[in-house]
């Protein structure tokens, strides 16, 4: 009996995912809770692994496809049956590739064509109800371009995520509707499309085809050159640094292209595309070109960038976090003398019994952790009319990637020892920069804390993370005289900023917060002593 792979559940943040990659193929025997197939989100990178031993039977999402939250992705089977069935396929691809051998090029799109040239409304993803519409990124291919059945047409790009609209079947594109840069709405028709019009004619390499993929001499090339498909990760940073794909190499399954290839080529400056006439430029480019095109040359060159989907998104809630919360910043200072000294003495000790490093970072954990038990206010959250209070600490913690900062939580740091916050860190750092972050890591947290000060930002306003009430911003630290007992001293400071929600917290409370972490961090026997 076959058994469904399905794609994980995805919370309401995240609409859709893509197949990054298949680890197994049909007629592969795995067994239970091997690791078949990597669904990407525009957070993080899934892993879906067999539910039982078996053999891969099928597979019904292809990489590169765009799937959707518990959407069946393939199915297992027993041995026998595959093999019976790999068979058929056998016998199948080879009648096809004798036909196609006796049968000129020209002659090719004939079987596509015997379903009577049916016409197809190509349309729009469905969008959860948390987007309302999406933007027509690029079309991948256009009008009379043979195409076959899965193969990518046109992305879409929404506030979350990059969905790709593929073709219903072997043909060709018969008409565009909705031009690229223009706004579309759920399931709205963006072509038609016609059947057996050259879906078989588009090999590559195939010399006696009337059309042919994007090639490597064409100066304004897309992501498709020759064979080479690229993640949805890479293909952004492809379109956002106006990089040349054919100058990539892919080190993923079967040659894919990775975030990875691409930010080393943006780093060692080797996939750089030749400038070109601004005439030469083909119409299916216009908005990747958009971001790469100087708007005036010379010595002083400028370039119009659109602000992606995602970007308007994070802008528009920050500025909501600010207009629905009555915000307002507490400062203080704190002298980090007390905890560098301690380091200092410990850090070797500390490093051979926990095989990590001694930070800062587990300091101010546990300081926050203690202070919001003294204050539940400032751990409470803001749920319509509701205040909830949490009685345990959940502390999210901002980690710098080449995407963004992304904030995974550490759960229940009251109970956490300093080595265990430390090591906690060092994973969440290594797995967010390779994308292996889970969906539910980065979910919750009663408080939050960052760090502007490993950059060298010396005092700065952080922001609110809703529903959550306040944040606990870090910053350089700074030699500084200081009067200590009537005297000058100089004295390595930080100072430290807590963002609060005033319709929440009074302001006597978040003074009073900070205060109690000041306190702990200058004198840190209070954390062991629980005073």
């Amino acid at each position: 009996m076959a058994t469904d792979i399905k794609a994980p559940s995805f919370p309401e943040s995240v609409a859709e995912g893509t197949v990054a990659a298949w680890h197994k193929k049909p007629g592969d025997s795995v067994e239970r809770d091997e690791l078949i197939v990597e669904i990407e989100t525009d957070k993080v990178v899934l892993e879906v692994v067999a539910p039982e031993a078996g053999t891969l039977a099928e597979v019904l999402a292809e990489e590169g496809e765009s799937v959707e939250s518990e959407q069946v992705l393939g199915r297992l089977g027993d041995a026998d049956a595959q093999g019976g069935d790999d068979a058929k396929k056998s016998d199948a691809k080879s009648s096809k590739k004798k036909t196609d051998e006796s049968t000129p090029t020209q002659d090719k799109p004939a079987p596509a064509s015997a379903s009577g040239g049916k016409q197809h409304e190509v349309k729009a993803p469905s969008f959860p109800e948390s987007i309302q519409e999406g933007t027509v990124a690029s079309w991948q291919r256009q009008v009379g371009d043979a195409v076959k059945r899965d193969e990518v047409l046109a992305e879409i790009e929404t506030d979350k995520v990059v969905l790709e609209v593929v073709a219903p079947a072997d043909g060709s594109l018969s008409e565009i509707k909705a031009e690229e840069g223009s706004q579309v709405t759920s399931e709205q028709v963006l072509a038609t499309f016609t059947e057996g019009a050259g879906g078989e004619a588009e090999p590559a390499g195939d010399a006696g085809g009337d059309k042919a993929p994007a090639s490597a001499d064409d100066g304004a090339s897309d992501e498709r050159v020759g064979d080479k498909t690229l993640a949805p990760a890479a293909r952004r940073m492809v379109a956002e640094n106006d990089l040349d794909v054919s100058k990539i190499e892919g080190t993923g399954k079967g040659g894919r292209i990775l975030k990875e290839d691409v930010q080393k080529a943006i780093k060692e400056g080797t996939a750089k595309k030749a400038s070109k006439p601004a005439g030469g430029a083909k119409p299916g480019d216009a908005v990747k070109q958009a971001a790469a095109t100087p708007a005036v040359e010379g010595e002083r060159p400028e370039k119009r960038v659109p602000m992606s989907r995602l970007r308007q998104t994070i802008a528009k809630r920050l500025v909501q976090a600010q207009q629905t919360a009555a915000m307002l910043t507490t400062y203080n200072e704190v002298d980090m003398g007390a905890v560098m000294d301690l380091r200092a003495q410990y850090k070797d000790t500390f490093l051979k019994t926990h095989d990590t490093k001694l930070g800062f970072m587990g300091f101010f954990v546990k300081a926050a952790s203690e202070a919001l038990k003294r204050f539940p206010d400032v751990n409470a959250s803001i749920d319509g009319t509701d205040i909830v209070y949490h009685g345990y600490q959940d502390i999210g913690v901002a980690v710098s990637t080449d995407r963004g900062l992304v904030v995974p939580v550490l759960r229940d740091t009251d109970s956490m020892k300093i080595a265990d916050v430390e090591k906690g860190i060092v994973d969440f750092g290594k797995r967010a920069r390779d994308g292996k972050l889970g969906i539910d890591e980065m979910q919750g947290g009663t408080f939050t804390i960052t760090n502007g000060g490993i950059f060298g930002s010396l005092m700065s306003t952080p922001i609110i993370n809703p529903p959550q009430t306040a944040i606990l911003g870090m910053h350089k630290i700074q030699e500084r005289p200081m009067a200590v007992n009537g005297k000058v001293e100089i004295r390595p400071m930080m100072y430290l900023a807590v963002s609060y929600d005033h319709r929440m917290i009074d302001g006597k409370d978040a003074v009073q917060f900070l205060v109690t972490i000041k306190e702990l961090l200058e004198d840190p026997a209070r954390l062991l002593l629980d005073v």
